[in-house]
């Protein structure tokens, strides 16, 4: 058990590598031995990794089951988890074994299909267990390259447009965060995240070319990563590859991008901006605030304008991503809470209203609202489910949805009421175009000639919405457990970020004094 993190890390890419080294053939029965193993192998990788949360000690703070061993030139292999990255190694390892059952129908490239998804679990779970700078760095920029292939080979029409897109946003977004990272370095002689979290990098202000730079090297940096994790979440106006992504890649692709990809960039604010460049985070707070905002107003009210299924529920992941960043920079208790909450919670539900698409995308080959309408009448399993989604979208309280949004919100308030009161009209907007979704696809009399023999969801379809269905309810009515584990790591987050305030604001006091 001494390397439990690096078992779960790198299950997946063991079977991947068993799949490209013996498993020969293009015919259905070696199409089906892939799935099979694909599938076991991510199940497997699931139920390792709830020893990690069995061994996991909510009330230890600090990193836990920490690996360290020598690595590539002087660099370290460092692993570990803590209270915020523990729940986000779960969700990963939970979603996997879905998202692969969700692709049983897939028959083209099933090998190198199932290869890629194998890869991208291994370097995800990765990038929320790394503890160097570097390592973290190459699982985050390494998981672009299977998405990249899964949405390129096997997404729709305009796929490769789509796949450079996404390729070339995060890309370009992650080459600021490198330069910062080598002169985090520079300044610091060492990349081990955890000594980083502890040394002071300057916040004097200095000027460039006669610009003051308020917060000095920290704002700097801080501009640097945010540049590539905003991309990654992605906020406003950074978002536009999203909707294209989306729209082109498979289900199963969707499924990953919005369940745990966004997730990277959250992940990454908490790790990274606010522990290491508090005085950074602070002066661009406000900025952010408004910019999270923005981000839920208009993408609520562009996604009430689709008449693409899956266009209009990426928008609709823009918009509560909004919530996320809005929440961690709050940075208190309750902002930061709520922040998390939402990323697990959203993971659940986009993750489930993408499949909802699919599901009806695999019977009609169409994501367009105006060719259905009345699907209740012929699939009412299927409108149940969907029903459900979209109010746990929506926010209502009893789903997990209800719980982020309200912490999120309640956590704002304290920072800025214009913020959270502008904000909260995201809800309200959010059951607009989540119930206007609902009514015309669903609600109604079956009209529509091609829909009179569709047919309800099988019974794989209602395994792989069973387990979504019981953690959004679970989450939603009784969210101790996540709130509980995930507690005490963000009060020692949010004090250590208030003391290196104070400490900061007392220096510059100091200064000005003398």
């Amino acid at each position: 058990m001494d390397n439990l993190l690096s078992i779960v890390t790198f299950l997946p890419a063991l079977a991947a590598l068993i799949l490209m080294a013996f498993l020969r053939g293009d015919d259905a029965a070696a199409n089906r031995n892939a799935k099979w193993l694909s599938l076991i192998a991510t199940s497997a990788t699931f139920l390792i990794s709830l020893f990690v949360l069995f061994q996991f000690d909510p009330q230890n703070t600090g990193f836990q089951m920490v690996e360290q061993a020598d690595w590539l030139l002087g660099l370290q292999y460092k692993m570990g988890v803590d209270g915020i990255s523990v729940l986000f190694v779960m969700l990963t390892t939970f979603m996997m074994p879905l998202v692969i059952a969700a692709s049983w129908d897939v028959n083209t490239r099933v090998k190198e299909y199932m290869i890629a998804f194998l890869l991208l679990e291994t370097l995800m779970l990765g990038v929320f267990m790394a503890l160097d700078l570097v390592l973290f760095y190459l699982f985050f920029e390494a998981g672009l390259i299977p998405m990249f292939l899964i949405i390129g080979i096997w997404g729709g029409k305009n796929r490769i447009y789509a796949s450079f897109k996404f390729f070339l946003y995060t890309f370009l977004g992650s080459v600021l965060m490198l330069v910062a990272m080598v002169g985090m370095f520079s300044e610091a002689g060492t990349t081990d995240i955890e000594q980083l979290m502890l040394h002071q990098f300057g916040s004097e202000t200095f000027s460039i070319l006669g610009v003051q730079i308020v917060g000095g090297l920290q704002t700097l940096m801080f501009i640097a990563f945010f540049a590539s994790f905003a991309v990654k979440m992605p906020m406003w106006p950074v978002h536009t590859w999203l909707p294209d992504a989306h729209v082109q890649a498979p289900t199963a692709g969707s499924v990953v991008l919005a369940a745990i990809l966004l997730k990277m960039g959250g992940y990454g604010f908490l790790r990274f901006s606010l522990p290491m460049f508090p005085v950074g985070a602070d002066v661009m707070t406000p900025l952010i605030l408004w910019m999270s905002v923005i981000a839920i107003v208009y993408t609520s009210l562009v996604a009430l304008v689709q008449e693409d299924m899956k266009k209009l529920i990426a928008y609709s992941s823009v918009a509560h991503m909004g919530y996320v960043t809005m929440g961690i920079f709050a940075a208190n208790q309750q902002g930061i809470d709520g922040a998390i909450f939402q990323m697990i919670s959203h993971g659940f539900i986009s993750g489930a209203l993408f499949l909802c698409v699919g599901v009806i995308y695999d019977r009609m080959h169409t994501r367009e609202i105006d060719a259905y309408g009345g699907l209740v009448n012929r699939m009412p399993a299927y409108a149940l489910i969907f029903m459900l989604f979209t109010m746990a979208n929506v926010g209502l309280p009893g789903t997990s949805g209800f719980i982020g949004e309200f912490l999120t919100l309640v956590g704002v308030f304290q920072v800025n009421t214009w913020v959270a009161m502008v904000a909260t009209t995201g809800v309200i907007l959010s059951a607009a175009y989540a119930l206007w979704l609902y009514r015309r696809v669903v609600l109604g009399d079956l009209i529509k000639e091609s829909l009179k023999t569709i047919t309800d969801m099988t019974g794989r379809e209602r395994a792989i919405f069973a387990p979504l269905v019981v953690a959004t309810i679970l989450f939603g009515v009784y969210p101790a457990p996540i709130l509980d584990t995930i507690g005490p790591s963000v009060e020692a987050l949010v004090s250590n970020y208030q003391v290196a305030l104070a400490e900061a604001d007392l220096a510059t006091q100091v200064a000005h004094n003398e």
